[in-house]
């Protein structure tokens, strides 16, 4: 399993290649905001781990960019309300 994140920035959209298939988190970037609209992973790979994985590298990408985050996805504010650190991101 891979644990490179990637931004495929033409998709709008971070990704996890895991056994084959592909989890996503796309977003919508507008000046300093990043929302995350929607997340998804493949039913082969749920109960994995790999969705938070792949919003923990996501989420590092955007403080590395000084990105704020706005999580429309349930999925993205579940992992915010999960993990304090990453709450400042929000701010």
């Amino acid at each position: 399993m891979s644990d490179d994140v990637i931004n495929d920035e033409a998709a709008s959209q971070y990704e996890l290649h895991v056994d084959g298939e592909v989890a996503i988190a796309a977003y919508h970037l507008q000046g300093d905001f990043i929302t995350f609209t929607h997340t998804e992973v493949p039913p082969a790979l749920e109960g994995r781990g790999v969705g938070s994985r792949l919003i923990e590298g996501a989420l590092a990408d955007v403080r590395a960019k000084g990105l704020r985050v706005i999580a429309e996805c349930s999925f993205v504010a579940d992992y915010l309300e999960r993990h304090p650190a990453d709450r400042e991101l929000t701010r």
